[in-house]
């Protein structure tokens, strides 16, 4: 039965409850997932599974997805990385509808950019770690280019999470939660398919850190990543790697040569993660054996190097600061998280003009790190802690290190309201949000 109608705007729109044809249909319900025949927990997904499904897209071609609730708490899915209207982003806090238990909603829309997207729950969880992105309501979403970038022989969609978290106080005195289970594609290290490769191809991996606090570092001994696009935009400079660091909500893609037969384990270059079950067999045609590691002996990883030489810029910019701090209520109480001192729903709310570049300078004196996201926009890298100016790195989310200064740059070109976050959850949940409006 027809409800409502909550958007039409060009040509896109989203209809609560409508009985159309989709092209794809998500179920939201909670189900058994078994991470190894020792580690099971019940937790909500998409479609029973997790992750979600791969939705491969054409840029471009209109699509229609259809999303129904059985869960029992309302809910909401954002498509990350997506420009589209504020009401179909899928964040209650520019205007999206929630779906009630037991309603569906159709999305349809003309996914635009190409490129690694996600799509995820983006809901409040609190003190209740088994609700928002601490469950398993994360999926892929691959919006295939007119051209792809670079050969390849086979891929891999690859998505890092963590499980079973508890809150603990930390030495700020702050609450971030610790996780007993980390997982590759909802499998503990040596429990899921292997990566199945031949000698001399070369593989497209791509990697998406969905946790819901943790950033992580993935390395594949032996080989070496070289590294296209970062959140499914091209880089300027592809460069090779040792490892890869993903911060919640930020995606890597890379090329590897297989050049190095053997059994392998592509996993958490930190001990005790990989140890919670963070890895994945990587298994040459032929090889048997024990699968090898080398410890990598350091952490490593630079946006700076993969982007182009700095040029003079002619167009206007309007700068932004914003500064991120807590408020602490105390040791071991939950914290307020505030962005020019409010904390959300009293955070400031910019004006944006269309059409006009906006530099955001993204100022972290606080103690944690902070995956710093844009909806519905697109942003430049222009300035990195300790490396001075850069260009050409195109994201839609950033870790600002902690007491550290990050400066971006967007146009405003997608009319409606935006959200800027922490794409950590508890941060967000404690107020690290704001909406910029456009005139």
């Amino acid at each position: 039965m027809f409800v409502q109608q909550v958007g039409l705007l060009a040509g896109a729109t989203a209809l609560r409850g409508a009985e159309l044809p989709a092209d794809y249909n998500l179920e939201i319900a909670t189900t058994k997932v078994e991470f190894s025949p020792k580690h099971s927990i019940r937790t909500t997904t998409y479609n029973g599974r997790v992750p979600g499904p791969l939705l491969r897209l054409r840029e471009g071609k209109p699509v229609r997805i259809k999303v129904t609730n059985r869960s029992p708490n309302p809910e909401i899915v954002h498509w990350h990385g997506l420009f589209l209207p504020s009401e179909m982003d899928g964040a209650m806090e520019e205007g999206s509808p929630m779906i009630s238990p037991g309603d569906s909603l159709v999305y349809e829309f003309s996914p635009s950019p190409a490129g690694f997207r996600w799509f995820h729950t983006h809901t409040f969880a609190g003190n209740d770690l088994n609700k928002g992105q601490y469950t398993g309501q994360h999926g892929l979403l691959y919006v295939e280019p007119a051209n792809e970038q670079g050969a390849f022989d086979a891929e891999f969609f690859l998505t890092l999470h963590d499980w079973r978290g508890q809150m603990m106080g930390s030495d700020d005195g702050s609450m971030n939660p610790s996780y007993d289970i980390s997982t590759i594609n909802g499998q503990m290290l040596g429990f899921g398919p292997p990566l199945r490769v031949r000698q001399n191809q070369r593989i497209k991996l791509h990697l998406l850190n969905s946790s819901p606090t943790e950033t992580h570092w993935l390395a594949l001994p032996g080989h070496t990543f070289e590294v296209v696009a970062l959140d499914g935009n091209p880089v300027p400079q592809s460069r090779a790697v040792s490892m890869v660091r993903l911060a919640p909500a930020e995606r890597v893609t890379a090329l590897v040569t297989m050049n190095n037969p053997g059994v392998w384990i592509l996993g958490e270059v930190r001990k005790h993660v990989q140890a919670a079950g963070m890895g994945v067999v990587v298994e040459y045609a032929g090889s048997s054996g024990s699968r090898k590691w080398h410890q990598p002996q350091t952490l490593q990883w630079d946006y700076a190097i993969f982007g182009g030489i700095e040029q003079q810029q002619k167009e206007h910019v309007e700068e932004i600061p914003l500064v991120f701090t807590s408020k602490f209520k105390g040791h071991g109480a939950m914290e307020a998280w505030c962005i020019n001192g409010k904390s959300y729903p009293y955070t400031d709310s910019p004006v944006l003009h269309a059409g006009r570049r906006y530099r955001l300078l993204l100022k972290n004196p606080s103690l944690d790190d902070h995956p710093i996201h844009l909806h519905r926009h697109v942003f430049e890298l222009r300035s990195l802690p300790g490396k001075g100016a850069t260009q050409g790195i195109m994201k839609d989310t950033v870790l600002v290190p902690s007491r550290s200064e990050v400066s971006v740059e967007f146009v405003a070109n997608n009319p409606g309201q935006t959200l800027l976050h922490c794409h950590q959850q508890n941060h967000m949940d404690l107020g690290f949000m704001m909406v910029f409006r456009y005139a």
